[in-house]
């Protein structure tokens, strides 16, 4: 560093400007700014895991409600009998879609459709043990099923085998179990399919 300025002025030790002509005396290289500390990005929480969906089965409590519930409104509707059926799996469908926010595949849709009109045989036994075992201990039963086997050609022996063995007890209780088994094979069947076409009209996730 020069002692003397060009202006002729004496420098002190160390300066950086004359103090006569105000010359700079020497460069000053400004520091560079230190770069800021990187920011730690905020630790964002994992989304929290879905709910997994429950089986559809009799342990299922929001399932069983909703299948109760469809199977005692189609037992009232009973006096539009099949319809009342199939559309008792399409409605229970359609209410644990609305109930859960989940929708359901074809498969589940059956198996809802199942729990359902398996409530509905259960319903439909009672009603009908109700009704007709009165009538099937009075005989009144028995007579009823003879005069609709009379409207059949009399003379065929089938016919007549048909009416001897509806007259002895053995006989007209195979006929109710027959009759009840058949009524719950087309409620289930009935209803599952109701349960398989809301399940395809709901689409599902």
């Amino acid at each position: 560093m020069p002692e003397f300025c060009t202006c002729g002025a004496q420098l002190p030790p160390d300066a950086l400007f004359c103090h006569k002509c105000g010359k700079p005396q020497r460069e000053i290289v400004d520091a560079e700014p230190a770069p800021p500390p990187p920011v730690a990005a905020a630790a964002t929480p994992p989304p929290p895991p879905l709910p997994a969906a429950l089986p559809l089965n009799f342990q299922n409590r929001v399932a069983v409600r909703i299948a109760f519930i469809v199977a005692v409104s189609a037992t009232v509707m009973s006096f539009i009998p099949f319809l009342n059926w199939a559309a008792a799996g399409w409605v229970a469908v359609f209410l644990y879609r609305r109930r859960t926010g989940s929708f359901l595949n074809v498969g589940a849709g059956v198996q809802l459709g199942l729990m359902t009109g398996v409530l509905m045989c259960g319903l439909f036994a009672i009603v009908f043990t109700a009704q007709q075992l009165p009538a099937a201990l009075n005989g009144r039963l028995g007579s009823l099923l003879q005069e609709q086997l009379k409207n059949l050609p009399s003379k065929d022996p089938l016919v007549q085998q048909m009416m001897s063995f509806i007259q002895s007890g053995p006989g007209l209780a195979a006929v109710l179990v027959a009759s009840l088994f058949m009524m719950f094979l087309m409620i289930i069947c009935l209803s599952m399919a109701g349960g398989a076409l809301g399940a395809k009209m709901g689409g599902r996730n």
